[in-house]
């Protein structure tokens, strides 16, 4: 019975976390899980989508206080009856304490996004405290600790658990990938360095060829910035955010022809992308295509009221402002 608890428990937070690692939609990487903006996040705001945010609800229930050992506790304490073992109540037991554990995960994982951090941390100090998940399973609980950490500002805590996790699981993409968006803000070549040995070791996992592609992209590395998102196309070609922000880079590039094919294939993917329209009208009007340029930018703000800011108008003329990634 414990070990099939133990196992639903384990399977019920990987995963919660395993969702932070899919890219179907790389602009769900966004530091606030409910959100469902189509606009892609500068790497200095992506993380995992179990990413701990929001304001904490008001009369916000206690966490249950786990106990230590949940097969021993509900054991001893239906043992010492005359009558023997009382095996109805010791298995209503452990499923109680079952429940209770699903809980405080729900809290550390914060599933529905409006977890307060500081719950948060309370409850994967809890689930590590108690050695709810043994092994390498145990990084993930310090992972999301550790975005409760950055969403308190306690970025030495947040960092310790990082290394944690790492240390925990050295054969795993997946901590490499999370300190690497930490670093990202901090230590440009450390985010690099992670990202690098989390590709080693997944090269399929699309979110760490995402990231790396942009911070290569801040430091105007463009080829290899253009690199990373065709080979993340290659694992994903419907995926129109990617289409578009390769699209990006190459309009940095000055390709602008590339670019445009680029956009053309996202707004084919997803016609209401309204980033895709703005950013080929950008391509267009460099290209002194003046009619679809404008074309492309009214429909863009049509979808998108808020990428009116990125239009820059003097006297008679405007400009066109790339919007960030």
């Amino acid at each position: 019975m414990r070990r099939l608890i133990s196992w639903q428990l384990s399977a019920l937070l990987l995963m919660a976390m395993a969702a932070g690692a899919q890219v179907d939609n790389p602009n769900q990487s966004s530091q606030s899980p409910g959100s469902s903006s189509s606009t892609p996040t500068t790497p200095a705001a992506s993380t995992p989508s179990v990413t701990v945010t929001g304001q904490k609800p008001r009369n916000e229930p206690t966490l249950p206080k786990l106990a230590p050992d949940q097969f021993t506790d509900c054991y001893s304490r239906y043992s010492t009856s005359p009558q023997g073992l009382d095996i109805v109540a010791m298995t209503t037991c452990q499923f109680q304490l079952a429940r209770d554990q699903r809980i405080v995960i729900d809290k550390c994982v914060n599933r529905d996004g409006k977890s307060a951090p500081p719950a948060a941390v309370q409850a994967c100090t809890e689930l590590l405290d108690r050695k709810i998940l043994e092994g390498h399973e145990r990084f993930y609980l310090f992972v999301n600790r550790a975005l409760a950490y950055v969403a308190q500002g306690d970025k030495q805590h947040a960092l310790d658990d990082y290394n944690s996790a790492v240390q925990l699981a050295p054969k795993s993409a997946q901590p490499y990938y999370y300190r690497g968006v930490f670093y990202v803000q901090a230590d440009v070549d450390a985010a690099l360095r992670d990202f690098d040995m989390a590709l080693s070791i997944d090269p399929k996992l699309i979110a760490a060829l995402r990231q790396r592609a942009i911070v290569r992209l801040t430091q105007k590395n463009f080829s290899s910035a253009l690199a990373d998102y065709s080979e993340a196309l290659r694992l994903q070609p419907k995926t129109a955010a990617l289409w578009s922000e390769r699209g990006y880079v190459s309009i940095l590039d000055r390709d602008y022809a590339g670019a445009v094919k680029d956009e053309a294939e996202a707004i084919r993917l997803d016609p209401k992308l309204a980033r895709a329209y703005f950013l080929r009208g950008a391509a267009f009007g460099d290209m002194g295509d003046s009619a679809n340029a404008v074309m492309d930018i009214r429909t863009a703000v049509d979808l998108d009221s808020s990428l009116d800011r990125y239009i820059l108008t003097q006297g008679k003329t405007a400009s066109i402002a790339l919007p960030p990634l």
